[in-house]
């Protein structure tokens, strides 16, 4: 996989990080790691994941007509 293929995602999670765990959950009533703060970050990794495979698989795909 190419590496400016991975640019959208760092424009996703690269800012919700920076605000999610730089301004607002410092801010908030469930402030420190906790299940909430845990269960943020699976979120994000559950959708970086998702756009991996999603990715790969479009890859994949292209190469399979390619083929044809």
């Amino acid at each position: 996989m190419k590496k400016h293929y991975f640019y959208p995602l760092f424009g996703f999670i690269l800012p919700t990080v920076a605000i999610a765990y730089g301004v607002v959950i410092p801010h908030s009533c469930v402030a420190g790691i906790n299940a909430q703060s845990i269960g943020f970050g699976t979120t994000l990794l559950g959708a970086s994941i998702a756009y991996c495979v999603g990715i790969s698989k479009v890859i994949s795909d292209l190469k399979a007509e390619k083929e044809k």
